[in-house]
């Protein structure tokens, strides 16, 4: 790189200071890097080893190019005011850097979960991406990205043909940066083609690798930063992989910076509405910023005054005044940007969901269905609405999880995966709400209702008898079903009557026992296996003799009475 490259912009109140607050991170880089004269790592300083892919000529994912220098915002008692682009209030600097786009905020997230699931020992917290994602692209343009997670407009860097850059002749044919003499960083990380190529990851699941698309990109950046075992809880391993991935030292300390602030809290605001970074490691003041990002819209010149008219000469018989200077051309006026497909979306509305009811351990019939409209009440394609359960519940959609992003069609409409019950009974919410939007949601009412039976038999035909004080031979055996299939996993209790007109609990006769050894006549938690097999514990008989009675009762209302008779032995 130029020696430009790595050098902090000199502008922002916040930013002069906030680069004294990050001078002692110089400190924390690997073990064993060197620095030029200019405090950028030697080239290949912090690359480990075997490493096949170095990914370009910088040895990095991004080829070393051009990055944001903007530093976070100290915390300050009185932050400088601004106001928010959706809602036009008043918000502190601080909390409006804080801020990162829900679709840019989810895709860091969801790489996270994956990287923690598939390399748990590597320990990727989502603030890093988030730091990366900001510094290489200001967190994909604001988050100007479509519900998939895809950039409205590739974002790409300079040519990296040597001219202040690194020299990298083109790896691609242009298939992913549109250039074929030279490569370019492509995408909100910024990836050259080069590394793309093996490091590419489908984030999404829409069977594509594309740089430009958020959730690809976030996790391609995750793997990398995993590479070669790294545990990026220790600090030393954490800098390597940084550095690894843009060889800068600057570069270290930026995005140290950024995961410092985004470790202390953040919040997600509207797609499109991030805030832009606007100082670059290759602009001098007062130039534009890096290519991979849009320029802010120049504010338009004020005409300059038309001169004074000088004063005549004397004897000159007088002078007209001279012609006025004509105004300074005028920057033209930058074009609105237009909004969002999610930024359109005024409410949520109902899409004819059913009735959602089902038996434990079995899939709902209906599903939740919500359409996106406008104020027009047109439907909105292309938002993302998030489906959530709420309450104490182990229902889940299918795959087991609890929560569902789904793209609504062209006609706005988005459908949830089907609804799976647990075994637990009773009511809990599906929550659905727009991602990127702060707009109330839909909430639907979901009742799981216990597994039922609706006959119970014997599986054997012996009768059950006993002498006094003696215990029963044969312990009670039923089967329960409903609607003639096996109805397994039934709540049932049983009880010993006293009649077959009176169902309260006998004192006498017939007894079971419980865990200590003493007589109960009612056995509650009772529960058929997967078979629908229900076998109860052994019996026992009291001094009374003559004929009993058992009585069993599932829930879904099976009900079977079985006679137990106790009588003295033959002599």
């Amino acid at each position: 790189m130029a020696a430009h490259f790595g050098r902090l912009r000199k502008g922002a109140t916040t930013t002069a200071v906030a680069a004294v607050a990050v001078a002692a991170l110089s400190a924390s880089q690997a073990p064993g890097v060197t620095t030029d004269d200019l405090g950028r790592q030697a080239a290949g300083a912090a690359q480990p080893s075997g490493d096949a892919n170095t990914g370009g000529a910088g040895g990095g994912a991004t080829g070393d190019s051009p990055y944001y220098t903007d530093l976070p915002p100290l915390k300050s008692p009185n932050p400088s005011p601004s106001a928010s682009p959706t809602t036009g209030t008043t918000v502190s600097v601080g909390e409006a850097e804080a801020g990162i786009p829900a679709t840019v905020l989810d895709a860091y997230k969801k790489a996270e979960a994956e990287l923690r699931a598939s390399k748990p020992g590597c320990n990727l917290p989502w603030q890093l991406l988030a730091a990366i994602g900001k510094v290489e692209s200001g967190q994909a343009r604001g988050g100007r990205v479509d519900a998939s997670g895809t950039t409205y407009s590739p974002i790409l860097g300079p040519k990296l043909d040597g001219n202040g850059f690194a020299l990298i002749a083109d790896t691609d044919n242009g298939a992913y940066d549109g250039d074929p003499a030279y490569d370019r960083a492509v995408g909100p990380m910024q990836f050259i083609p080069s590394t793309w190529e093996w490091a590419g990851r489908d984030g999404n699941g829409d069977g594509k690798k594309d740089p430009n698309n958020v959730y690809d990109a976030a996790l391609a950046a995750g793997h990398y930063l995993c590479r070669f075992d790294r545990d990026l809880s220790v600090q030393s391993q954490m800098n390597a992989a940084i550095l690894n991935y843009n060889n800068s030292t600057e570069y270290l300390n930026t995005v140290l910076s950024w995961l410092e602030y985004y470790r202390k809290g953040t919040h997600e605001v509207p797609d499109g509405t991030g805030t832009l970074p606007s100082h670059s490691s290759n602009s001098d003041p007062g130039t534009s910023p890096s290519p991979s990002t849009p320029a802010t819209p120049s504010t338009p010149s004020t005409p300059s005054t038309p001169s004074t008219p000088s004063t005549p000469k004397p004897g000159s018989g007088g002078s007209t005044s001279p012609t006025p200077k004509p105004p300074a051309p005028t920057s033209p006026a930058p074009s609105p940007t237009p909004p969002t497909p999610t930024q359109t979306v005024d409410h949520l509305e109902d899409a004819n969901t059913g009735k959602l009811t089902a038996t434990a351990g079995s899939a709902f019939g209906a599903k939740v269905a919500v359409r996106a409209e406008s104020k027009a009440s047109k439907g909105v394609a292309k938002v993302r609405v998030r489906f959530t359960i709420i309450g104490d519940t182990d229902a889940t959609f299918t795959g087991g999880e609890s929560v569902a992003t789904v793209v609504t069609g062209s006609a706005g409409t988005a459908t949830a995966p089907a609804l799976v019950a647990g075994e637990k009974a009773g009511d809990f919410t599906v929550r659905a709400t727009v991602v990127g939007r702060v707009l109330g949601g839909l909430d639907y009412t979901a009742t799981v209702t216990p597994r039922q039976a609706d006959t119970l038999t014997r599986t054997g035909d012996t009768a059950l008898t006993c002498v006094p004080g003696g215990e029963f031979a044969d312990q009670v055996e039923l089967k329960a079903t409903y609607k003639g299939a096996v109805a397994g996993k039934v709540a049932a209790t049983a009880t010993l009557i006293k009649s077959a007109d009176d169902a309260t609990e006998n004192d006498k006769g017939p007894y079971f026992k419980d865990a200590d050894g003493k007589t109960i006549r009612t056995l509650t938690d009772l529960t058929t296996d997967a078979d629908g097999v229900l076998k109860l514990p052994k019996l026992y008989a009291d001094d009374a003799t003559g004929t009993f009675l058992l009585r069993v009762n599932t829930t879904g209302g099976a009900v079977l009475t079985v006679e137990l008779k106790v009588a003295a032995a033959a002599s």
